[in-house]
């Protein structure tokens, strides 16, 4: 960090706190419900944005909020942060943190496993094409949908092989794992940024899955993304930055795959230094299915303990994440250990090494996921919600242009900071106080800045994802920023219609138009783009 920055970085919060006390002892402390409410996250984005830095920034918001929630006195400051704000987010959220950690441990029992190294192995003998393997690497980016960091590990180390023997480039495979690791994590609903995102949003109307659920189809970026990603596989060109890296990786067979030091190899390696040969297909397979089936399971068997709820849909919409997600991820997680202890591909000892892997491997989100908790909080407590339904009262005819607006500030925050739960964590509790639930947009504005969040991360070249996905297909790092951005902002920039649409077509009642109307934007942007590739 510059000097500049670090000074900006420490002036600005010691200002803010003398600030807020010479007010208070102005006799004029009257926070709660006021445009000081707004302090606490405004001071964390414009910290994370000199800083580029989120965990300090969201603590700082975090006591701002306590000071003046406590009243600006010592100890009541202290117990908005301590009691009521870090020890109650991290009881509310006690569950996610849970299944985070669950995962975690899952994650190091598969890559130890070998699994991934047997997959590489039958995708070499079975993946004919460069479209082939394309559309390959993205079918496995898809299936990996619980958790981005183990999507991109995961998908580098096993598609690397088959991809170098296509003549792709290694900046090509790290985009094809970036575009979907956070992209598909955000539209499935049972994951661990499903599970973040419920925490970060309070609604007396919905449950969170069905709040999740419901959000989808407006999740505009992501989901363009992904149709962006299978139709440039399939026109089979490329255009940009990523142009040069694929004509040489065609004509000359380098492909641009960094050579690693022994050491760097036993760290970035998914399978770890002493993997197993023993490890098959099927040892990658029934883990994710066994993930994913008991996790559905478990938010069913906690939504049909609801009273009045007689049925499935019933249950799944009434069901509780925190509950429902570390119930089904226990059993995942202990049939998981048997099975592969069973199948001899680890030994029992390597399965109680990998829980505390799991845990340290986790630690980065649970850390942000406390900290955004505590936030919102504050913000909470100070009733923002309140001042700023209140602000936007007289603002109902502007309605429409919000969502495009909450999109491209959530990707400026996101771009900025590197991480997108730490973005929705600052976000959400202010676009939830713009859109209430009965309005006709509640779901189009929490979507706008869901998508904002991932297309800012994805973009960011201090994003943990950017920097796995370069490490996971072992690429320059530079290299993957400048040829994924191009793709990114084309998708970027479509999204940004389709809020704008989807503002408008609110006004007639036909929202649902903005996400086929984006998809033939995305191809239609392709055929012209290949055309003009092509002279």
């Amino acid at each position: 960090m510059k000097k500049k920055s670090v000074l900006l970085a420490v002036c600005i919060p010691v200002v803010m706190i003398a600030v807020i006390l010479i007010v208070n002892a102005a006799g004029m402390g009257n926070f709660t419900g006021t445009l000081w409410a707004l302090v606490p996250p405004l001071t964390a984005i414009v910290l994370a944005l000199i800083t580029k830095e989120v965990y300090s920034s969201l603590f700082i918001g975090v006591v701002l909020g306590a000071l003046m929630a406590g009243g600006c006195s010592f100890t009541g400051t202290v117990d908005k942060l301590v009691l009521e704000g870090i020890t109650q987010s991290v009881s509310d959220i006690a569950g996610i943190l849970v299944f985070l950690v669950i995962l975690g441990i899952i994650v190091a029992l598969v890559n130890k496993s070998g699994a991934s190294r047997a997959f590489g192995a039958w995708a070499q003998t079975h993946i004919k094409t460069k479209i082939g393997a394309g559309l390959a690497t993205f079918l496995l980016g898809v299936l990996i949908f619980i958790d981005d960091y183990f999507n991109c590990l995961t998908v580098g180390s096993v598609m690397a092989p088959v991809t170098d023997a296509k003549k792709i480039s290694r900046a090509k495979l790290a985009y094809l794992i970036d575009a979907t690791a956070a992209p598909v994590c955000m539209i499935a609903p049972v994951s661990s940024w499903a599970a973040a995102v419920a925490s970060y949003v309070d609604s007396e109307k919905y449950s969170d899955i069905e709040l999740f659920v419901r959000a989808i189809p407006y999740n505009f970026y992501s989901i363009l993304t992904l149709v962006f990603v299978i139709a440039l596989c399939v026109l089979n060109f490329d255009y940009g930055k990523m142009k040069e890296f694929e004509k040489k990786a065609q004509e000359t067979g380098d492909v641009g795959a960094l050579t690693l030091s022994s050491e760097e190899e036993r760290t970035l390696r998914v399978d770890g230094p002493e993997t197993p040969a023993k490890g098959k297909l099927l040892d990658l397979i029934i883990p994710i299915v066994l993930l994913i089936a008991c996790c559905v399971w478990g938010l069913l068997y906690v939504g049909f303990h609801v009273d009045g709820v007689t049925n499935f849909i019933q249950a799944f919409s009434e069901t509780d994440a925190y509950q429902g997600l570390p119930w089904g991820s226990v059993i995942a997680l202990v049939l998981t250990a048997i099975y592969l202890v069973c199948r001899k591909v680890i030994s029992f000892e390597d399965a109680l090494a990998c829980i505390p892997k799991g845990f340290v491997a986790m630690v980065p989100a649970i850390t942000i996921l406390t900290l955004a908790t505590s936030l919102k909080t504050m913000i909470d407590i100070l009733d923002a919600k309140g001042f700023v339904q209140q602000t936007l009262s007289g603002a109902q005819g502007l309605q429409w242009l919000l969502p495009a607006l909450v999109f491209a500030v959530a990707c400026v925050v996101s771009f900025a900071t590197g991480t997108s739960w730490g973005t929705f964590g600052i976000l959400i509790p202010i676009v939830c106080a713009v859109f209430p639930e009965t309005s006709d947009l509640f779901f189009v504005g929490i979507s706008a800045c869901l998508a904002g969040a991932v297309c800012g991360d994805h973009c960011s070249p201090i994003s943990d994802t950017t920097i796995m996905s370069s490490a996971g297909a072992h690429c320059n790092h530079l290299d993957h920023v400048s040829t994924q951005l191009p793709y990114a902002i084309s998708v970027a920039a479509i999204s940004l219609v389709c809020y704008l649409l989807a503002g408008a077509l609110e006004l007639i009642r036909l929202t649902w138009l903005s996400i086929p109307l984006g998809i033939v934007l995305v191809i239609a942007f392709l055929f012209f783009m290949k055309k003009r590739s092509t002279k």
